[in-house]
């Protein structure tokens, strides 16, 4: 059977987008306000498809993206996504030729990395990626937290408002500029994702309009931004047991994050908090008089990464251990192997290909996972995913990598 593995056209994309539903499980409609919207949006150059008798059966997309690393900076990143092999097509190979298209022009591009969220866990290791970040949701219980029922705002001179989804719009790109600008695992967030989120632009899922609530300083400045649904849920003696969920909780300051928990933690008729996808070392549990009231529904990988140019990745973050390491890096895919000597220091990296001898080896795959800090050098040694070629080299490495706090990715992509 010939299958035509390509980049999609602009005719093609109806079906292509039909193909993604089919993957994802959804209904294969395809609206002409969603199709339009998405040809305004989507970079056709980097939407493939694989088409058997001019049908779309599988699906890969990605688009420019930048990923903060441990320090602050941030690097370009690749950000795969729409990813669907129909269930018609599976073990064809299909996948590895999409993926093997897209990262050798995203090194092409000059990007350092690579990024998707893996809908399922052992899919992409055999293409480089690690899981670099992890994410916990809790369900709180609201009457068992402790809290002061009769709290009325925070006590420190600060305020929370509710505001619409025009002001939501207006003032949450630069909060999340300021914020992403500090949490290792953040990734950008353009125009259109901010359309989409606020419901100005057509969406895949069903789509509700939230509450949302901002904390305002002392001196007036926005610092934190919280977006939550609530259901219509009452037990049959006429009580009120709603449910609200988090959609969204950014915060700069540990105020304003302590003050938008406990803000929706007040709000009259919940009950219960679910959280959603929060960083596993979150502030939350440690915020409430009694952190067992914080049940964990979820904890799962969440952000993937996958280096494509070791140097440019390793010299772009900083360590907190000052120290010097030789990686020997192995990459079937000839993306980011090699031997390189790292010079890791608080101020950020020196990295070079090298001919000395190796302190650890590994493969790319564990790379990406110890990139952002979250994963231990000496774990992966204990799994054999790292091999110790000098005595003590993997607690240099995991000085090295690893960081006080866990990285965080707040956004599906």
């Amino acid at each position: 059977m010939s299958l035509d593995v390509r980049t999609v056209t602009e005719s093609e994309l109806p079906d292509w987008l039909r193909a993604v539903d089919t993957g994802f499980l959804r209904p294969p409609r395809v609206p002409d306000d969603y199709v339009a919207d998405k040809l305004a949006h989507f970079d056709l150059a980097r939407t493939r498809g694989v088409f058997d008798d001019g049908r779309c059966v599988a699906t890969f997309r990605s688009f420019a993206q930048e990923l903060t690393v441990v320090g602050g900076a941030a690097v370009p990143a690749d950000a795969v996504t729409n990813v669907t092999v129909s269930p018609t097509h599976r073990r064809r190979g299909l996948l590895g030729r999409m993926m093997a298209a897209d990262l050798a022009a995203a090194k092409e591009r000059g990007d350092a990395v690579a990024t998707l969220i893996a809908a399922e866990y052992p899919i992409y290791g055999r293409y480089g990626f690690g899981p670099a970040a992890w994410v916990t949701e809790w369900a709180i219980e609201v009457a068992r937290t402790g809290l002061d029922p009769r709290w009325a705002g925070p006590d420190d001179g600060g305020r929370i408002d509710l505001v619409d989804l025009a002001d939501v719009r207006k003032l949450g790109p630069d909060l999340h500029q300021r914020f992403r600008a500090r949490q290792p695992g953040a990734v950008s967030r353009d125009d259109h994702w901010w359309r989409v989120d606020t419901g100005q632009a057509a969406s895949a899922l069903p789509w509700t309009e939230p509450f949302n609530a901002v904390y305002r300083s002392a001196a007036g400045e926005i610092e934190g931004l919280v977006t939550y649904a609530s259901d219509g849920h009452w037990g049959d003696a006429k009580q009120p047991l709603n449910t609200a969920s988090v959609r969204k909780l950014i915060a700069l300051t540990p105020a304003a994050e302590s003050a938008l928990w406990r803000f929706v933690c007040s709000v009259d008729w919940i009950t219960t908090v679910r959280t959603g996808h929060r960083a596993p070392d979150d502030l939350l549990t440690g915020l409430l008089p009694d952190p067992r009231a914080a049940r964990i529904v979820t904890q799962a990988d969440f952000l993937w990464v996958r280096i494509l140019d070791t140097v440019r990745a390793l010299e772009a973050r900083t360590y907190a251990v000052p120290a010097t390491l030789t990686l020997e890096i192995y990459d079937k895919d000839g993306l980011a192997g090699g031997r390189f000597r790292l010079e890791g220091t608080a101020e950020g990296g020196v990295c070079a290909p090298t001919t000395e001898s190796p302190d650890i080896a590994l493969d790319v795959r564990e790379l990406g996972a110890l990139y952002l800090g979250d994963e231990s050098a000496v774990r992966l040694a204990a799994l054999g995913l790292l091999t110790e070629e000098r005595p003590g080299a993997a607690a240099v490495a995991e000085g090295l990598f690893r960081t006080a706090r866990r990285p965080w990715c707040p956004d599906v992509f």
